[in-house]
């Protein structure tokens, strides 16, 4: 497309500079004389500018179009030469500015193409552009329609050359330059407008960016500057709407039902109770009406305004006011208690806690509370319905939490068999044809979820499906993605002897490799993070006693210890003291220790985390990208697979789709640090049969709800997609 175009618009150029006949070069002063030669040497310099030896400059991928073009471009610049030393009506002075504006605007496109912001196909036309403006400047007319009727890049450097910038109709013409810029990058046009807020069509450009961009316009509109107030002024219906509730106080609470309030279906006044108690269930409730609402637009490919805004307040008050209070009362048995603040939610209200809070809410909170209250409320236990009823908005997420959950056959059984399948079915279609991976993702690390071996066939028959048909369609994106998931897939049946790292040209995911971990002295650095609530000093006391023994040496420190092995391959372990943590001073202890590796250059290639789920982001956002080998070892780590690689994209994580145990963690943190003090590679299969033997009883089952990373399909489907995509 582009060489057609190319080639199109030279023959264009041609045609439009060829009606022009050379005129005779009168003679030239001498006083004159170098700047003629300055042009001359201009174009000469054009002509080398892709080869130094060229004498033509290539517009086109032809050569006798080339000569042709190149030829009429000589020809219009000797005109325009000739013009001026053959004028009766310009004086000496006057000379010497056109001579030089004609060589101006020349090194104004060298420069220009250096910079790569002119294409070569616009030299012919640039060329014919000046003379017309020319005629125009030396009639004392304006140069508007020149601008208007070429290029951006065109009209840039012809208002700024030395003869034109004083030019009549140089406002208009930069008005229309901002018209074009506009037009050109349609996702920037309030920044460009931040800085022309009085432009001549900064109208009809806001109302543009309106409906581009809602949530920009707000925050444009808010502000104490001239464009703020512009947009202020603006008379359209939505303009005036979102400037309203940007100088409103509570403009915020407001936002998230833009869409409804500019099509008359809600009114400020309706809203506006609920806004004075935004903590009420009756706000939470709005939002979640209006989410089911646009769900069923969105499925018809009809985006609602400011819909992410609403998803996020929606998600920001489930968190707030619902998610947050009964993950805080985990330790409450007394169900009816904790889960007393979901008393007031209906199904759907339910459902969207569960699908917008994912990782936030603890397993607990979902297992115990808010799954079994979803079908409690419901007339009749039926997952078809439910689904229904929020038009299967974010229907493959909940199938996700399903599955992480250990929940998927309960929901798949409260539906009809064909539903069911067909659910199924629709979970694994179309995952190329999202702006993102969430979804694909999700499939994986459901497929590894699951144990009923038809739901596996099912995902597994309905990926080779959609494999067949994106190489049918040739949709490459797609053929990347299913061929990576059945490769994973078939990979977890051990019959099929497929190894998955060299299948995928990814590193090993069945071991890691001793050596990858040690640094240039041959050292196994790990790092520990330590909490300092009631269960953190006991975990972290059992920790040290598993290490007082002859092949270890403790050493304390005021905010960490640190535990260094005394036989076999050089390992120290660091770990932050659980210190208070209503002082904070578990948080100071683990700034510490973080200062002490970095100033150390001590890079941690095995990190750990030890504490509750609501400490896990805060590890998280601590983590040494040094890391390979990380275990997150709380409630529902498994749902934070993605906020850890995108820090280690590469790293091998051991994680709990349920309960977190110390005692699992510990057998975890024995069996590594050992196998690595021997300078053992971490062979996860063997590894993990060794604790299975250890653990029974309750122990065993929550061992068994621990993912080790060679079955951990969401992060090794993310690390083979990125292969992938880099190989292609």
């Amino acid at each position: 497309m582009k060489q057609l175009y190319t080639t199109i618009a030279g023959f264009l150029c041609l045609t439009l500079i060829n009606a022009q006949q050379e005129l005779p070069m009168p003679v030239i002063p001498a006083m004159r004389e170098l700047h003629h030669e300055y042009i001359l040497s201009s174009l000469r310099n054009i002509a080398r500018l892709e080869n130094p030896r060229d004498s033509l400059f290539p517009i086109t991928r032809d050569a006798a179009l080339n000569r042709s073009i190149n030829q009429s471009i000589r020809i219009r610049v000797n005109n325009m030469r000739a013009v001026v030393e053959s004028s009766t009506e310009l004086d000496d002075n006057a000379k010497y500015r056109w001579l030089r504006g004609i060589n101006d605007m020349l090194t104004s496109f060298q420069s220009a193409w250096q910079a790569r912001i002119i294409p070569n196909v616009m030299l012919p036309v640039l060329v014919k552009a000046y003379g017309e403006a020319m005629q125009l400047q030396m009639k004392k007319q304006s140069i508007e329609p020149i601008i208007a009727a070429n290029e951006l890049e065109i009209g840039n450097i012809l208002i700024d050359n030395f003869c034109l910038k004083e030019n009549t109709g140089i406002a208009a013409a930069r008005d229309i330059l901002v018209l074009k810029t506009c037009q050109r990058d349609p996702e920037n046009i309030l920044k460009i407008l931040s800085r022309f807020p009085n432009n001549k069509y900064a109208d009809s450009l806001i109302i543009r960016a309106a409906f581009r961009n809602q949530e920009e316009l707000y925050n444009y509109a808010a502000a104490p500057n001239a464009l703020g107030q512009k947009i202020q002024s603006v008379n359209h219906p939505l303009v005036k709407l979102i400037g309203k509730l940007a100088l409103m106080k509570t403009g915020r609470m407001y936002f998230p039902f833009l869409d409804d309030l500019y099509t008359g279906k809600i009114t400020l006044d309706q809203i506006t109770p609920l806004v004075a108690n935004e903590s009420s269930d009756a706000y939470y409730k709005l939002l979640v009406k209006t989410r089911i609402g646009y769900a069923d637009r969105i499925h018809h490919n009809d985006t609602p305004m400011a819909v992410s805004a609403l998803t996020g307040k929606l998600r920001g008050k489930a968190i707030e006011l619902y998610i947050n209070e009964i993950n805080a009362l985990h330790d409450e048995n007394n169900l009816n208690i904790r889960f007393r603040k979901l008393d007031s939610l209906n199904a759907q209200e339910l459902y969207y806690l569960a699908v917008l809070g994912e990782e936030e809410i603890y397993t607990s909170s979902f297992v115990s509370g808010v799954y079994p209250r979803i079908f409690a409320r419901m007339k009749k236990a039926d997952g078809e319905q439910l689904l229904a009823s929020v038009n299967n908005d974010f229907y493959k997420k909940f199938i996700k939490m399903s599955a992480a959950y250990n929940t998927l056959d309960d929901f798949l059984r409260k539906m009809p068999p064909a539903s069911a399948e067909k659910l199924m079915r629709n979970f694994v279609n179309d995952l190329d044809r999202t702006s993102n991976l969430e979804d694909a993702v999700d499939v994986a690390d459901s497929y590894a979820s699951i144990y009923n071996k038809q739901i596996r066939n099912l995902i597994l028959t309905q990926v080779q499906k959609n494999l067949d048909q994106s190489r049918q369609q040739q949709r490459k994106r797609g053929q990347i993605i299913y061929r990576l998931l059945n490769v994973i897939f078939q990979s977890m049946d051990s019959s099929n002897r497929i190894d998955v790292s060299a299948q995928l040209g990814i590193d090993p995911i069945y071991f890691m490799p001793d050596s990858l971990l040690r640094d240039e002295k041959g050292r196994v650095i790990i790092q520990q993070f330590f909490y300092g609530d009631k269960d953190g000093g006991v975990v972290f006391n059992a920790f040290l006693n598993k290490f007082r023994n002859n092949n270890w040496r403790i050493v304390q420190k005021p905010n960490w210890v640190e535990v260094s092995s005394v036989k076999g391959a050089p390992i120290t372990i660091y770990a932050n003291k659980p210190l208070d943590e209503t002082l904070d001073l578990d948080a100071l202890a683990q700034d510490s220790l973080n200062t002490y590796l970095e100033e150390n250059n001590l890079k941690p290639t095995v990190v750990i985390h030890r504490g509750h789920s609501y400490y896990l982001q805060q590890t998280i956002d601590q983590l040494a990208p040094s890391a390979k080998v990380i275990l997150l070892g709380s409630c529902g780590g498994y749902q934070k697979l993605n906020s850890v690689m995108s820090i280690c994209p590469a790293a091998h994580i051991i994680s709990s789709k349920q309960v977190g145990t110390g005692i699992i963690n510990q057998g975890l943190v024995d069996a590594i640090s050992e196998r690595l003090r021997q300078k053992k590679d971490l062979n996860w299969p063997t590894l993990w049969g060794s604790l299975e033997a250890r653990f029974n009883g309750s122990a065993k089952e929550k061992f068994d709800d621990y993912v080790p990373p060679h079955k951990n399909l969401g992060a090794i489907f993310i690390m083979a997609y990125n292969k992938a995509i880099a190989g292609s």
